[in-house]
């Protein structure tokens, strides 16, 4: 489960990123260079719903993951300034806190590990 956990984690972080900075793109259209909407209704409503996607998918990783209230806490405030949960996420995967429960076992990210197949019995 941790290895699902940590991919939904990154793929949605940096969705979120990514829709921030759509975001403050349309809303650099729309009010400094005054380009009309500039997409900004569009991409606040994107931005909006994959922000929500963000904290609940967070709230939903954070034990598979093994995450303190700390950690949580932090991946939840990443939300919040533009482009910084990108930056959690990557600080997340540096530190071994996307790895889950089985870095102790594993010794290593538990993203890559291939299952050992089963011996072959004659």
């Amino acid at each position: 489960m941790s290895n699902k956990a940590a991919v939904l984690f990154r793929v949605v972080a940096v969705a979120e990123a990514f829709s921030w900075a759509g975001l403050l793109i349309g809303m650099f259209l729309k009010y400094v260079v005054q380009l009309g909407e500039g997409g900004v209704p569009v991409l606040g409503m994107v931005h909006g719903v994959i922000f929500v996607l963000y904290v609940v998918v967070t709230l939903g990783v954070a034990r598979p993951l093994g995450w303190s209230f700390k950690v949580t806490l932090v991946a939840l405030l990443a939300s919040i300034p533009p482009l910084f949960s990108w930056v959690f996420e990557k600080w997340a995967l540096r530190r071994g806190r996307l790895d889950g429960p089985a870095r102790l076992s594993q010794g290593g990210t538990g993203l890559f590990v291939a299952n050992e197949p089963e011996p072959v019995r004659v």
